[in-house]
């Protein structure tokens, strides 16, 4: 059964999915319906673009940021070990269900790395004046790629107004075991090379 978290909640995904292996990792929201501006939406194009977000996993090793190549987004859909696969880019977070996607395989994933940060930015936030006040609905997931089996979930649920990026949550080692934490943080970073930064 799945496991509903609140911010700040870590839950083990080891001790209780007895061999655990490959996790999907996804991520949706939902565009807050938006008028078409009137009249003067209609002369400056206000409230029309749809809101592209891309997710991303940061792999640290020792909780650092330290070769670009451990980015995995959506243009390095995959990381060099294999174990970190991005199932590719959604433009508009239009339909139900995830929206993005991310496949870890936690048994192989090679033991320098202790984290992997999943992230979500709007792709050029600063220069189309949008945030995630914008965007409804948004959640990660965590889910038995064995099965298909939904292990957690994370809502958001605070009001992210100005922020223009999002740090969902961490999957990480501890102990030998694999654990998740829903952070939901929200951050002014322009864009993914700034929310890397935070990390090295």
């Amino acid at each position: 059964m799945s496991i509903s978290l609140q911010k700040g909640q870590k839950v083990s995904l080891s001790k209780d999915n007895a061999g655990l292996g490959k996790i999907v990792v996804g991520l949706g929201w939902d565009e807050v319906k938006r008028s078409s501006g009137g009249l003067l939406g209609g002369l400056f194009g206000i409230g029309t673009q749809d809101i592209d977000c891309d997710a991303s996993a940061i792999l640290l090793k020792n909780g650092k940021f330290t070769d670009k190549a451990d980015l995995v987004y959506f243009g390095n859909l995959k990381h060099k070990s294999g174990t970190v696969v991005h199932q590719g880019d959604n433009l508009t977070g239009a339909g139900d269900g995830d929206d993005e996607q991310i496949i870890i395989d936690l048994a192989r994933v090679p033991a320098v790395y202790d984290k992997i940060v999943i992230v979500v930015n709007i792709y050029q936030a600063v220069q189309r004046h949008q945030h995630f006040g914008l965007i409804q609905n948004a959640f990660i997931r965590l889910v038995d790629a064995r099965n298909n089996m939904e292990i957690c979930k994370y809502n958001l649920t605070e009001n992210y107004s100005g922020m223009t990026a999002m740090i969902f949550g961490e999957v990480y080692r501890y102990n030998g075991q694999w654990k998740f934490s829903a952070i939901g943080q929200g951050t002014k970073d322009p864009g993914i090379s700034q929310t890397c930064s935070r990390y090295i």
